[in-house]
């Protein structure tokens, strides 16, 4: 089944994370000129479509501050919960969706007093609640996916989520808790991995022998760039105290390189498969990446610094990544507008797949992945191509008559003098 988004709709959604919605703004502005401001709460943003225009294709895939967007349909409000249920389905009449995805927007900046964003009791209640209240649906006339569902929509995860397949189902539900009695209600394509997590956001667990968050982060990372990591193979991290990421990547069976000045973490050190470089990157000899698989970089410094730590690696004959998983801090809002310039410097390294999003995970900054690998062409020498004169000519041209030499005019005889009028 190949399901279109009503066209009637003229609005669309975004959720974000909460600050980062004036570099939302700015991004829609430049990546998606066709759509204009709407309406906003801290964590999510509607826009409207000009009109007779229309989004290209992946619009929202193009958004790095983007954590969920789709076709917004309408706003839902009601004095009882079966009120606004009703409502909800009315609007989704028209939509024909296989899944329903329920989250609560954000509600305060990552970190805040501990706050974690992420699905909710409530909203989990809610997408039960929602599914219970869905009217009874005719199976004669419903696509084959919907009548696999006794209620005519499978909750979300229901689908394997780590290996998506758009044709099995093409089109989402979404109902998106902004208030605990204001739901937001809309549908989204399933193009990628990310837009088969509700809301977009990670269903990864912090174990409880985790040293620190950074697991979280690079589960996250890994999962959304679709890196093919294989046991095995070989990772190098910069910036890996005190070893939460490093952790989760032992835990795919990978040997890693950690490369940091402070102290990793004993339960780290202790795993024969880690090996602790204990220096700035710019200490270490270059042989040492030499033949590595990946590399990954979560450093405290701005992102241009954090590039040349990466470029100094990367520009070194016989290094040859499969990918980069860069994190580059947004020390200062303002830097959001530098990102497609920090993408193309990745790109000159010879990257040519290079992608950014604000991962659930990220506080401010966002991660950026990078592959496809191939040797830029070395720049020619300053001047080199260009014509240089021949040995017979130079700057200034000789006669080539008797009496003159290269490069300066030839002595000629004088000139006699204009005779002087007579009185």
């Amino acid at each position: 089944m190949s399901a279109k988004v009503p066209e009637s709709a003229l609005f669309v959604y975004v959720t974000c994370q909460v600050g980062a919605e004036p570099a939302l703004k700015n991004e829609v502005a430049r990546v998606c000129p066709a759509l204009r401001f709407a309406f906003s709460r801290p964590g999510f943003l509607t826009f409207k479509l000009a009109p007779h225009a229309s989004l290209p294709e992946n619009w929202s895939d193009r958004l790095v501050f983007a954590r969920a967007a789709g076709q917004c349909l309408g706003k839902v409000q009601g004095t009882t919960p079966e009120n606004r249920a009703r409502t909800v389905w009315e609007l989704l009449t028209p939509v024909p969706a296989t899944e329903l995805h329920v989250w609560p927007r954000d509600r305060y900046t990552p970190g805040y007093r501990d706050y974690e964003p992420g699905l909710t009791a409530e909203s989990q209640e809610i997408e039960r609640f929602l599914l219970s209240q869905r009217p009874a649906v005719s199976t004669e006339s419903a696509p084959a996916e919907v009548q696999e569902s006794p209620a005519g929509l499978r909750p979300a995860g229901a689908a394997d989520g780590t290996n998506p397949s758009v044709s099995e189902t093409p089109l989402v539900a979404d109902v998106i808790v902004v208030e605990p009695e204001e739901w937001w209600v809309g549908c989204h394509k399933l193009q990628t991995r990310v837009s088969r997590l509700p809301g977009g956001l990670s269903t990864a667990q912090l174990p409880e022998t985790a040293v620190s968050r950074a697991w979280l982060k690079m589960e996250e990372a890994v999962n959304w760039s679709a890196f093919p990591l294989e046991a095995g193979q070989t990772v190098v991290e910069i910036g890996s105290a005190p070893g939460g990421a490093s952790q989760y990547l032992l835990s795919r069976g990978l040997k890693v390189i950690g490369v940091d000045p402070a102290e990793m973490a004993p339960a780290v050190l202790a795993d024969p498969q880690f090996r602790h470089i204990r220096k700035r990157s710019k200490e270490v000899p270059r042989s040492e990446f030499i033949g590595v698989d990946w590399l990954t970089c979560d450093v405290n410094l701005p992102p241009n610094y954090t590039l040349d730590t990466v470029k100094a690696i990367v520009a070194h004959p016989g290094v040859r990544f499969k990918g980069l998983l860069l994190t580059l801090k947004l020390v200062e809002w303002s830097l959001a507008d530098e990102i497609p310039k920090f993408l193309s410097r990745i790109r000159s390294w010879g990257f040519r797949d290079v992608t950014a999003r604000q991962l659930h995970h990220n506080r401010q900054e966002i991660c950026v992945a990078a592959t496809g690998f191939k040797a830029p062409k070395p720049h020619p020498p300053s001047g080199a191509g260009a014509r240089r004169p021949s040995a017979s000519k130079s700057k200034t041209r000789s006669t080539g008559k008797p009496g003159s030499r290269p490069g300066k005019p030839r002595a000629g005889r004088p000139r006699p003098a204009k005779p002087k009028p007579q009185d």
